[in-house]
């Protein structure tokens, strides 16, 4: 699943549209889009690995669907002084998260206790909670919602799910029963005309 386009990534909803992983992925990316501002959206991996892919699907994301507050902020544990500013943000990052912004927690293995000490105190600032995660339940004990992809066990990959998320994050939310019929009723009936 190494590159995957948008019509790979359909396929592949698709192909799980009998199971609750489209579902799953498509209320994390409606609570992301809950973000209020550019750069709100704060994604923090582990020390050891840090979430560049859904960053940067999200980027693209934000820049195709117009959504300015999926504007994704990479937090990361030893950023390089000399990197452009929006590579240099630390976790110190974290105890700056306040109510309005997001932190989407990115771990396929266990979050380490450096990670969720900095996650409980985003939560403790107001800042939503969002995991996905390998199955970690410390991790999903702190988040408001949690994307859980067990390894070896679901027939979905830690990237995959990563794909369905940010694809997610970026679509227009679906229209419910009665947006439907008002739409209809309007093709039926034809063109408003005012008295």
């Amino acid at each position: 699943m190494g590159a995957m386009d948008a019509e790979a990534v359909s396929l592949l909803r698709e192909a799980l549209d009998s199971t609750e992983w489209p579902d799953r992925a498509r209320a994390l990316g409606r609570a992301m889009r809950t973000t209020r501002s550019p750069g709100g959206l704060l994604i923090a991996g582990t020390p050891d690995d840090e979430p560049w892919h859904l960053t940067a699907h999200l980027a693209d994301e934000a820049r195709l669907s117009g959504l300015t507050q999926l504007t994704p902020t990479l937090v990361r544990w030893s950023p390089d002084l000399t990197a452009p500013p929006h590579l240099r943000v630390g976790v110190d990052r974290l105890l700056e998260a306040r109510r309005g912004e997001t932190l989407v927690v990115v771990s396929e293995t266990e979050a380490p206790a450096p990670l969720l000490e900095r996650v409980a105190d985003a939560r403790k600032t107001g800042a939503t909670i969002l995991a996905i995660d390998g199955g970690d339940p410390e991790l999903e004990a702190l988040a408001h919602d949690a994307f859980a992809v067990p390894r070896l066990t679901a027939p979905l990959t830690f990237d995959g799910a990563q794909h369905l998320v940010s694809m997610a994050a970026g679509e227009a939310p679906r229209k419910g029963l009665r947006e439907r019929l008002a739409r209809l009723a309007d093709r039926i009936s034809g063109p408003r005309v005012p008295d």
